[in-house]
């Protein structure tokens, strides 16, 4: 019997997600097939029974139900209860358990080029919850200190707080007055850039000592990855961030090891 995996969200058109998992499935022979469906906000709850009823095998979560979805599991892993948010989940028999890989997923990238965390100074932007998981890997890895900085202010507070309570040093700014220089890593979590839209920030005082990370994978090179490149910054994509997670994804479903170039060649092949 076919089993079935998804990704939920809104807009759910432009996500790789089903390229990537069946290209994985075809790599290892796996009698599975992944599929988008568009569950849009407001109606998760009527979406989730639905699932229930097809009896999904699991499915990927995405904007903007990444910390609703919590509501209607029935077990959670640990880092998914730190980060309160969840990207992938797995059926058992009827049994739904939370997990978020987009944590380790967004870290797999800067230790695969072996750049130190502990002790430097991170500024995220955005807020929401892909941004509480990079906040969360952050402070397991002993970042010196987190600033959030973001549109609305009261949710920038919020996730600086939660970075409190998990033991790093934190504080949150308008994103006008951001000053890029007293930071190593910027990290873009807005959605701003996936519409060719100019980078949230100025990029002026962005320099060769500068990790800039963009995680939005589509357009691949954003303004903000465009006008870091020229400034000489080391770059780290979305794409990498969405690989690191969606192969995790695939060993909780599968519990075996992801066909990670196979996966890699497809994504590339959808820019």
């Amino acid at each position: 019997m076919v089993k079935t995996f998804a990704v939920i969200g809104d807009p759910i058109e432009h996500s790789l997600s089903p390229s990537i998992h069946n290209a994985a499935f075809k790599a290892l022979n796996l009698d599975c097939t992944y599929i988008a469906y568009r569950i849009p906000r407001g109606e998760l709850k009527e979406g989730i029974e639905s699932l229930r009823q097809i009896k999904i095998a699991g499915f990927n979560v995405t904007i903007p139900h990444k910390i609703e979805m919590m509501q209607y599991l029935d077990d959670i892993s640990p880092e998914c209860k730190m980060i309160g948010a969840t990207n992938t989940v797995s059926n058992d028999n009827g049994k739904f358990t939370g997990y978020n890989t987009d944590m380790d997923g967004f870290l797999e990238p800067i230790k695969k080029r072996n750049i130190g965390i502990s002790g430097e100074s991170v500024l995220v932007l955005g807020s929401g919850g892909a941004a509480r998981a990079i906040v969360a890997g952050f402070a397991k890895e002993k970042a010196k200190k987190i600033t959030i900085s973001n549109r609305t202010l009261q949710k920038a507070q919020a996730l600086s707080e939660f970075a409190s309570s998990l033991g790093a040093e934190a504080d949150y700014i308008k994103l006008q007055n951001v000053d890029v220089s007293k930071y190593k890593f910027v990290i873009n979590a807005t959605s701003v850039g996936l519409k060719n839209e100019p980078s949230p920030i100025p990029t002026g005082a962005i320099n060769a000592n500068h990790v800039v990370y963009d995680i939005i994978y589509m357009p691949m090179n954003t303004d903000l990855i465009q006008q870091s490149k020229k400034n000489s910054a080391t770059i780290i994509y979305g794409y990498e961030m969405l690989l690191g997670q969606a192969a995790l994804a695939f060993q909780i479903w599968h519990r075996v090891q992801a066909p990670y170039e196979a996966m890699k060649k497809v994504l590339l092949g959808g820019f």
